[in-house]
């Protein structure tokens, strides 16, 4: 009996020993570590890519953004601030109906297929919207202009970039709602195309928010 309890004894102490050494090593060195490589090689991504300006965090890279003017009374859908360049449509967006504390989003696609009325009525309304809002007094969008991203949603519906053609198709409006030449929105935007990754993955585009960081500075410029 005194054996049997000496055994047991030992096993439990043993197994202790080995709890606490894995909880150290799995819950406090490792991740020390993984965070200590993440700090020191990729900052940056480490803590959401952000992006700053003024002197203050504006977003992440990763994450579209609205450029909204603020909602009118009765209105329920805000109207696009033309003077900034727009990002894809967010119909694949939900909304919060659970932590109703904060104003949370819920990333997701439509789910629609390519016949279903209502997405065929979006693409369409929004096609539309883009020939109409980018058409200036001397420039004018025909709707073979228009790519497929300035009419629908990403997967995710928090896509933050565009592709080069929706940016240029823009390129008139912003130069006149802001006082700037054509040439000088055009050069901001190619400047900030991005070819594909590595030479090969991927499609060119151009970063919404970083561009129209660019755009608030040269517009203050004159």
């Amino acid at each position: 009996m005194n054996n049997s309890l000496t055994n047991t004894a030992r096993l439990l102490g043993a197994g202790l020993r080995a709890l606490l050494v894995l909880t150290l090593v799995t819950g406090v060195l490792y991740p020390l570590v993984v965070t200590g490589i993440a700090q020191g090689l990729f900052g940056s991504k480490a803590n959401g890519s952000e992006i700053e300006a003024d002197g203050k965090v504006v977003g992440s890279s990763l994450i579209g953004q609205s450029y909204n003017l603020p909602l009118k009374e009765g209105q329920e859908t805000p109207e696009p601030d033309l003077k900034w360049f727009q990002g894809r449509p967010q119909n694949g967006l939900g909304t919060n109906s659970v932590n109703t504390r904060y104003k949370l989003i819920l990333s997701g696609a439509t789910n629609r297929s390519a016949d279903n009325k209502d997405l065929i009525d979006w693409v369409t309304a929004a096609k539309a919207a883009v020939v109409k809002d980018n058409s200036t007094a001397d420039h004018k969008v025909r709707p073979s202009d228009v790519p497929a991203d300035a009419v629908t949603s990403s997967g995710s519906g928090l896509d933050p970039d565009i592709s080069p053609q929706y940016a240029d198709i823009q390129v008139h409006r912003i130069a006149e709602r802001n006082g700037l030449s054509v040439a000088r929105v055009q050069r901001l935007v190619d400047a900030h195309t991005d070819g594909r990754t590595l030479g090969f993955l991927g499609e060119p585009r151009v970063n919404v928010l970083e561009l129209n960081i660019a755009l608030k500075d040269l517009a203050a410029k004159g």
